[in-house]
């Protein structure tokens, strides 16, 4: 496997985790209630240490003198490999809620796969991020069944937001060129089961998807086109405002202590 793939790889995984906590973090202090707000707080911080884990990796991978705060604070939106999801705004409550169940209902699934890895240092972050992925899971599928099975403005908001973000859901489980050349690539002892084959989770993933949303009487939208393109560095704008505002004390101050 070339190294730049395997740091990409890993850049991948970590930029994820980033944007979506950053997304997450933004709902502190507004949440509907205290409960919920603390709870979003809290998983916005599972994702931000699940990032730095694969930011520390990426950056000792590098070996270019990169650490996690330059691959996290430095780079532009067009370096940034996180799927599209996850640096969608919030909206209102049930948007956030959509676009977390999509991302929880693949990223468990990826975790568990990831932990057979034959990469030990990225088996050991999926292992340890796995347990928090496990509440993450049946918090937001938990929330998808109340709103859908709720009433009826609750029920109309979770469906809208899932019609909106639908097409942004399919990219975690779509094959980049770069995943396809790691996966044919001549299989030895330092290469072969590195990174997780998407055809093996997809069937689990989809499964989960639909039990929760028959459970919340909510329609799986069926539309077939889906959006892609951030695993290979092209964004939506969003991306770019929220980097703006993520990153603006460190360009500012740039290598300031603490």
């Amino acid at each position: 496997m070339m190294i730049q793939n395997k740091i990409n790889y890993v850049l991948h995984l970590a930029d994820n985790a980033l944007i979506l906590g950053h997304r997450l973090s933004e709902w502190c202090g507004h949440g509907p209630v205290l409960e919920q707000d603390m709870a979003m707080t809290n998983i916005a911080l599972d994702f931000i240490g699940e990032a730095r884990n694969f930011y520390q990796y990426a950056a000792e991978l590098k070996a270019d003198g990169s650490t996690e705060d330059s691959l996290a604070y430095l780079r532009d939106a067009y370096d940034f490999k996180n799927c599209l999801l996850v640096e969608q705004p919030n909206g209102d409550f049930a948007k956030t809620i959509a676009r977390q169940f999509l991302y929880d209902s693949y990223h468990f699934y990826f975790l568990e796969k990831l932990c057979e890895s034959s990469d030990e240092r990225l088996s050991a972050i999926a292992e340890k991020t796995l347990k928090e992925a496990t509440y993450h899971l049946r918090w937001s599928s938990d929330w998808v069944i109340r709103l859908g099975d709720g009433t009826e403005e609750s029920h109309q908001r979770i469906q809208l937001a899932f019609n909106d973000l639908w097409y942004f859901s399919g990219e975690f489980l779509t094959k980049t060129s770069l995943e396809k050349e790691i996966n044919t690539s001549l299989p030895d002892r330092h290469t072969e089961g590195v990174i997780v084959d998407l055809d093996e989770i997809k069937s689990s993933v989809l499964a989960k998807r639909k039990t929760i949303f028959e459970e919340a009487t909510l329609k799986m939208p069926t539309d077939a086109w889906m959006q892609k393109g951030g695993k290979e560095g092209k964004h939506t704008e969003h991306l770019g405002f929220l980097l703006a505002e993520m990153q603006f004390i460190q360009r500012a101050y740039p290598n300031s202590a603490w």
